[in-house]
């Protein structure tokens, strides 16, 4: 039940018509809340329930154990994470280690042949499984008190708008909110409405017709284009990723304000960051800082020294990469990115260069740069077609051997969607309305602009797609 389809806009019809016959009753509201996020994820595959359901529960009693019993917390801690690291290793990750151990052993001298398992990747599993390991870390660290309430748990672990691809939610921001019975106020419905307006231009409008022509260059089984072609190629995915994915967010807060509730911000403009470690204070922020505060800092971060936290850093990046897939290219990402913030760590080039005059623009420029790059390998369908996307994007003598205007020839069309996306963002619809707020017909522009949100959404539409953090 994609966000973008007319059985989704049934089920939210039928949800707020309920909605408010519920919301100031705790357990008729959790149990209402639990049994529609349930319906909502079963409608992708009914087979993917009892899994969430299970690891639900067993991490709803491994918080109430480390409660009742103190003096063995650490034992039912190391259980639950074990079981959830398992499980998410199981589904995810089992086919790419069972394969490369197998390309190993083939250098013993005899031959090995590796038949991959029929598994299922169970929708949004690593972002319940990661929701649902800080809840009993934050209990486990005396962070929150654990709900004794089946359904109120469930309730934060299941809540469907931000189920399948995040943002990944705390236990302490959303289950004091969960808790209470206050009535949604019409500046939550229509906060709610702009952020479901904006959602859904950048993924149906934006991020939707560009895709057809990143996909198209992806999927070409020549790599031998010219290097323009390669950096116009990644930008576009760049661009893509982007607005389907802080789209998906953007709708997922805006059903949250609907039912009064208020996630976090998960994109704050990454691509005007200064520096990597910028970027990742912009991107994809609530998992970014999961791995921050459940990983980096519980290592040691950067409080043993430089070496140290580089080394950390690196590592904390490598798992980021592989949380996002089970393949060398999602590797080879993170190891990227680690390597950018290692740089920039050592040299503190960005800090030197924004003391110039524009330097500050062209900080911003080179980070984005490196970012697409980077990019090249998470989009790309093997390493070997990364590697040579890469060395074509840098390959200089071939850089002007074809006229850079005949290399825009298979992008026209969603290059004049991201143009406009940059001027709908920056120049028109921010900056315009920081300027109109002055004015007492402030909120009748904003109404129309909302209005013409949707109306672009309906006809300008492009070709259908799920959204791209799915499969992850």
């Amino acid at each position: 039940m994609l966000f973008n389809s007319f059985s989704f806009l049934l089920f939210a019809a039928l949800f707020f018509i309920v909605w408010p016959w519920v919301q100031k009753q705790n357990t008729a509201r959790w149990l209402f809340l639990t049994a529609s996020s349930l319906f909502f994820y079963g409608w992708f595959d009914w087979r993917f329930l009892p899994l969430l359901v299970a690891i639900g529960f067993i991490d709803y009693l491994g918080a109430l154990s480390i409660l009742r019993f103190p003096k063995a917390k650490l034992f039912f801690l190391c259980l639950s994470l074990t079981i959830n690291l398992c499980t998410l290793g199981f589904f995810k990750y089992l086919n790419f280690f069972t394969e490369n151990i197998h390309w190993l052993l083939s250098f013993s001298g005899k031959p090995q042949h590796f038949e991959p398992l029929a598994i299922i990747l169970p929708l949004g599993i690593s972002f319940y499984t990661f929701e649902s390991m800080s809840y009993v870390i934050d209990t486990y660290k005396g962070d929150i008190r654990p709900t004794k309430n089946l359904f109120h748990y469930f309730a934060f672990l299941s809540l469907y708008p931000h189920l399948i691809a995040g943002p990944i939610i705390r236990p302490q921001d959303l289950l004091p909110q969960l808790s209470s019975g206050k009535t949604t106020t019409e500046a939550n419905r229509w906060e709610g409405t702009r952020l479901i307006a904006c959602g859904l231009l950048k993924k149906v409008v934006l991020a939707d017709n560009i895709a057809p022509s990143v996909n198209s260059a992806f999927a070409s089984p020549s790599i031998q284009h010219e290097p323009f072609y390669w950096w116009i190629a990644s930008i576009l995915f760049a661009f893509q990723i982007y607005f389907d994915f802080s789209g998906y967010s953007d709708i997922a807060r805006g059903l949250a304000q609907w039912m009064g509730y208020e996630l976090p911000l998960n994109f704050n403009h990454p691509y005007l960051a200064r520096s990597f470690r910028d970027f990742w204070a912009r991107w994809h922020i609530s998992l970014s800082s999961w791995f921050r505060d459940y990983i980096y800092i519980p290592l040691g971060g950067s409080r043993k020294g430089v070496a140290r936290g580089i080394t950390l850093m690196a590592l904390t990046m490598i798992i980021s990469g592989l949380w996002h897939g089970a393949a060398w290219t999602f590797v080879c990402w993170g190891g990227l990115h680690a390597l950018f913030l290692a740089i920039e760590r050592v040299t503190g080039w960005e800090k030197k260069l924004s003391k110039i005059p524009g330097g500050c623009h062209a900080a911003i420029l080179i980070v984005f740069l490196q970012i697409c790059i980077a990019w090249g390998f998470f989009r790309a369908t093997s390493l070997n077609q990364a590697l040579g996307i890469i060395g074509q994007m840098f390959n200089i003598p071939e850089a002007f051997a074809v006229s850079p205007i005949k290399q825009l020839h298979p992008f026209e069309t969603a290059l004049y969607y991201l143009i406009f996306a940059l001027l709908m963002e920056q120049c028109i619809y921010w900056r315009f309305f920081s300027w109109i707020r002055q004015y007492r017909w402030y909120p009748i522009a904003e109404i129309i602009t909302v209005i013409m949100l949707f109306v672009v959404s309906v006809y300008g539409r492009g070709p259908g797609g799920t959204f791209i953090y799915f499969q992850f």
